[in-house]
């Protein structure tokens, strides 16, 4: 063992003066290829505000565009912000080398109205990678509890961990800047444009065909609706419900018209919910059967999508599961609960996690 000694510390202090000698590993710059923008709307307009006010709003190169903003590199930070400026529609190139603001800029920049300014912010919202899917998930509804939202963020659309913080602070800047995001009491609510005629297009179509291909649903598959039978809410299954839950390609059933026959109410009730792919509960108006059968849902873990018309019909325990919201004084709000309607359907089948109260 003695003669072994020396041997191993030799070896071990050559290793070490091995490794001493490799060279350092690079630092390498936070890269701008993100699929979502890096910065809220607001902080993206630095850039092609200072090409308009110092270059006329003229092509310019990269490096001239840093310069304006008295960056001598415009590799590193600059370039994650020069993206993100792209990623929103305020910057374009109309060649390799070159970037030009867009008019969707000038909008937002020298705008001829408050009414131009604000849906030329929606449209940038819009135009975002990530950003437009997220804002299209949840029109309409509340922001879940963050842990639940974080959640979302990681399975269906693939946020990384390390960047949901990130991401959640650009994410409700951005809306807040647009006016997209109200506050009810504690919760933000995500506004939903898609049939206001002043506001940019909301496309869903993709949206729409993604989910149903992740659903994969069948003709046979139903969706039980659990509502009220007294009329005005009633009326809401053939008029809202029915056409709902078509579009998303199942086959509609309440209790009242398609299971109501011979026998014991509640154990066809119960056969309904058991054999529904999924299911819709229309909460106004706290009706106790519909809160019942809701919880004949829960305990068998069957994804449910909440519907109400106001946050007050919501009971505090569910507040944290998805709920679409209508407004009655919305001229649109039967076209709006519709397409919502059967999104959430194709999204509770795709990602029941998000509609079941105990996963």
């Amino acid at each position: 063992m003695a003669k072994y000694q020396p041997k191993a510390k030799k070896a071990a202090a050559k290793k070490v003066d091995n490794v001493s000698k490799k060279a350092p590993k690079k630092v390498v710059a936070s890269s701008g290829n993100s699929n979502y923008p890096r910065h809220s709307i607001e902080k993206a307009l630095r850039i092609p505000t200072a090409i308009l006010e110092q270059n006329a709003g003229k092509e310019s190169t990269d490096s001239e565009a840093a310069k304006f903003l008295g960056i001598s590199n415009p590799k590193g930070n600059f370039s994650v912000e020069l993206s993100s400026s792209i990623k929103y529609g305020f910057l374009e190139r109309p060649s390799s080398g070159l970037i030009k603001p867009t008019d969707l800029v000038k909008r937002i920049i020298r705008p001829k109205s408050s009414e131009d300014e604000l849906n030329a912010f929606r449209e940038a919202v819009l135009n975002a990678p990530v950003i437009s899917e997220v804002y299209k998930h949840y029109r309409g509804e509340n922001l879940p509890d963050r842990k639940f939202f974080e959640n979302t963020l990681i399975d269906t659309f693939k946020i990384p961990n390390e960047k949901l913080t990130e991401f959640i602070e650009i994410f409700t800047e951005s809306l807040t800047k647009a006016k997209l995001l109200e506050n009810i009491g504690e919760k933000q609510r995500v506004i939903d444009i898609s049939s206001d005629r002043n506001s940019p297009t909301v496309d869903t179509t993709s949206e729409f065909k993604k989910l149903s291909k992740a659903a994969a649903v069948s003709s046979s598959d139903s969706c039980f609706v659990m509502m009220p039978f007294a009329a005005p809410l009633g009326d809401y299954y053939s008029k809202v419900f029915e056409p709902a839950i078509e579009k998303a390609g199942l086959k509609a059933v309440r209790a009242d018209d398609d299971i109501f026959g011979t026998g014991k109410i509640i154990d066809q009730i119960w056969q309904g919910i058991n054999d529904a792919k999924v299911l819709v509960a229309e909460l106004t108006s706290r009706n106790p059967n519909v809160y019942y059968e809701l919880g004949l849902a829960h305990a068998l873990k069957k994804p449910v999508v909440l519907v109400c018309s106001n946050e007050q019909d919501v009971p505090f325990d569910l507040k944290h599961i998805r709920v679409i919201y209508y407004d009655m004084h919305d001229p649109f709000w039967g076209t709006k609960l519709i397409e919502k309607v059967a999104e959430n359907i194709l999204s509770a089948i795709a990602n029941p996690t998000d509609t079941i109260l105990f996963p």
